[in-house]
């Protein structure tokens, strides 16, 4: 059964007295609801703020609160997704420098199966891979230098075509590349193994998606798991049926993966603007 419309005024209402939602100033918060919708404000950051058996807001609980932790989350979205494109482009320029180190500058080298670890249980995730590379160099497109090097030389490097595929179809990429290819853009990064490096690629790949189409990032939680690390050795993190609790699916998962996927300095710049984030909203 399809939900009933309601106003801006009718969803007010029904937060303010069907819901005890304390709204002090209407005007901004009808200005709110235009500006970033019932569904994405309401919708994804009501959470802490209700009691769960009644259904209704906690006791004081403001509107202007649940846009707070809203704009929280905005700000924390974009400070994440900043270094995440930093990891993209490294990953992006490694895994091209040494695929076409090996098999050389030729689009039908990575459009070609048989240059992958193409066993049969990898088929699939191959066939899906090469046709997803395929894609993206296919005209019409609608990235110029795919269409410059289409037409002027016939062919579209690695290292070009890489600037039109997803973060996604990257990590896949690495998951079916020979392993001395993964190997080589493994031993950029210190003290990461080729499956640590995965882990990482494929954890920081989901929390790109959240970041990039504006989804709740506070409480990111991802099927893939990020690889254990000495830094849940070093903080003590505790263990469940073998399995550290936080870290390995989770928002700090992502950070682990950052302090070892980025450069110190710029680690130590990320840590700092969050955590000053963190004391911005605690105040």
């Amino acid at each position: 059964m399809a939900k009933e419309f309601y106003t801006y005024q009718q969803q007010l209402d029904k937060l303010e007295k069907e819901k005890d939602l304390l709204i002090q100033d209407r005007v901004y918060a009808e200005n709110k609801l235009k500006e970033i919708s019932y569904y994405s404000l309401i919708g994804g950051y009501k959470q802490p703020f209700k009691h769960l058996p009644s259904g209704k807001y906690l006791r004081g609980v403001t509107f202007e609160e649940i846009v707070n932790l809203y704009y929280f989350d905005e700000e924390m979205r974009s400070l994440f997704l900043k270094y995440i494109l930093h990891v993209e482009r490294q990953i992006k320029s490694l895994l091209s420098y040494h695929f076409c180190e090996k098999y050389g500058n030729n689009q039908i080298q990575y459009l070609n199966a048989n240059n992958y670890n193409n066993t049969p249980n990898n088929t699939l995730g191959v066939n899906k891979l090469v046709n997803c590379l395929q894609n993206a160099i296919t005209l019409p497109s609608n990235y110029p230098y795919i269409v410059h090097h289409v037409k002027n030389y016939g062919n579209v490097p690695l290292w070009v075509a890489m600037n039109a595929i997803t973060f996604g179809n990257v990590a896949a990429m690495y998951q079916y590349v020979t392993t001395d290819v993964r190997a080589k853009v493994s031993q950029n990064y210190e003290k990461v193994s080729e499956a640590e490096l995965h882990q990482f690629i494929r954890i920081i790949a989901s929390c790109r998606n959240v970041c990039a189409h504006g989804e709740r990032l506070y409480t990111f939680h991802s099927k893939l798991s990020g690889p254990d690390t000495d830094v849940h050795k070093k903080m003590g993190i505790a263990r469940k049926k073998g399995a550290y609790v936080n870290g390995k699916h989770d928002l700090f998962a992502v950070v682990i993966a950052l302090k070892y996927l980025i450069p110190d300095d710029e680690f130590k710049e990320f840590k700092r603007k969050l955590v000053a984030l963190i004391d911005k909203v605690n105040k």
